[in-house]
């Protein structure tokens, strides 16, 4: 094997790329800023007892565990930060009112999510914690749609379910709680045949609640397949209200271009509790922002509080976009002339780029165009345009 391969799913970013990405970064944290949201950095590991506390098997499956040789103890690598976040407000701020908090940084995935998946992402997001109302999760998708339009997305599309629909069909037939994930694994991927199969191999389930967990993957489509939902599904315990949650929602949120997918169960992690979201555009083969209510996460952390948020993979969001420009660049000599010094400094101090060339340097560059060089004429130093550029 030759030392420089990577391991799968894994990759280097190169020049032009990382610049994208991380002016993406910035301009998003300066977004969040604006907002009034608080930037936290939560440490890339952590034990896996708090790192997983009341989350799903499928969040899991993608940590990667290592032991921590101080303690002894396990430790696991962060595959989201949602609950990292959390944590901090639910045991560090510990405030009573409503707290907003941003963040960003790698998460590592032990498996990839999906067949075109990378296993390291570069996850920046947004959270409302302390707040029950439907106000907060107003705040959160318009500034979910407010960061895809700042990077230059166009035409996004914003798509709405509630998991309060799959949840409620699931409690009404107790043969099928078992096998939950597994059910919930196969609407994300609206896989049919698979759902066929799995009623077929259940003797006991209600024939009615399975054949309502096959009609979740066609509930697809505009507002009015809420309408569609209510006739389709049956009536059990629950259903409606989750329903009425997404109605509300659609009915105050501003005019974006909406679609409702009763199958989409949101990042796939297990631990929303109410509308979740995803959205997604032209460019993209998966969605580039998954987010929603997780009410009650931080109990596990002493404070169980209401909270709705979002969360988006730089990396991914970058490979979609448009390049960014190269930037103009200033060639200067190798020369110890303290006044050319002295002139270099002062071009940097003002932004320009700068690039003093080592003695006999030949130079290979991606990011800059370098249009101008320093020469000097007439006893001093200048700028000049280079000829042919």
């Amino acid at each position: 094997m030759s030392n420089w391969l990577l391991p799968e799913r894994l990759s280097d970013v190169l020049p032009v790329q990382a610049r994208r990405i991380e002016q993406c970064r910035r301009d998003l944290m300066n977004l969040y800023q604006t907002w009034g949201y608080e930037l936290v950095m939560p440490p890339l590991v952590e034990y896996i007892d708090s790192l997983l506390s009341g989350n799903g098997r499928a969040l899991n499956l993608r940590t990667s565990k290592l032991v921590d040789q101080l303690s002894g103890r396990t430790m696991g690598v962060r595959a989201d930060m949602t609950p990292q976040v959390a944590r901090i407000d639910a045991h560090l701020l510990n405030r009573s009112g409503t707290t907003r908090l941003c963040y960003c940084g790698p998460v590592l995935h032990a498996r990839p999510a999906g067949m075109l998946a990378d296993r390291e992402l570069l996850q920046i997001g947004a959270e409302i914690f302390g707040y029950a109302g439907v106000e907060a999760d107003i705040e959160i998708i318009d500034l979910a749609m407010h960061s895809v339009r700042q990077a230059g997305v166009e035409h996004a599309r914003l798509d709405l379910n509630h998991p309060g629909v799959f949840r409620a069909l699931i409690q009404a037939d107790a043969s099928l709680v078992e096998h939950a994930d597994g059910i919930s694994d196969l609407l994300m991927t609206k896989d049919v045949p698979g759902l066929l199969a799995l009623g077929q191999e259940l003797d006991g389930a209600q024939p009615q609640i399975v054949q309502a967990l096959l009609d979740l993957p066609s509930l697809y489509g505009g507002v009015d397949t809420l309408d569609r939902a209510r006739h389709v599904l049956p009536q059990v315990p629950g259903l409606s209200e989750a329903l009425d949650e997404l109605h509300t929602l659609v009915n105050v949120l501003p005019g974006h271009d909406f679609s409702i997918d009763l199958a989409d169960m949101g990042s796939g992690y297990g631990y929303h509790s109410g509308v979740v979201f995803s959205i997604y555009a032209t460019g993209w083969h998966d969605a580039l922002v998954k987010g929603g209510r997780y009410d009650g996460m931080g109990r596990a952390f002493g404070r169980a509080r209401p909270a709705t948020g979002f969360s988006i993979d730089l990396r991914k969001l970058a490979t979609g976009l448009q390049p960014v420009p190269l930037t103009r660049a200033i060639r200067a000599p190798w020369d110890n002339d303290v006044d050319l010094s002295r002139y270099i400094s002062q071009l940097r101090e003002t932004g320009e780029v700068v690039i003093r060339l080592l003695p006999n340097e030949l130079y290979d560059i991606d990011e800059f165009n370098i249009d101008r060089e320093l020469a000097f004429e007439n006893g001093q130093w200048t700028v000049k345009a280079i000829e042919g550029i």
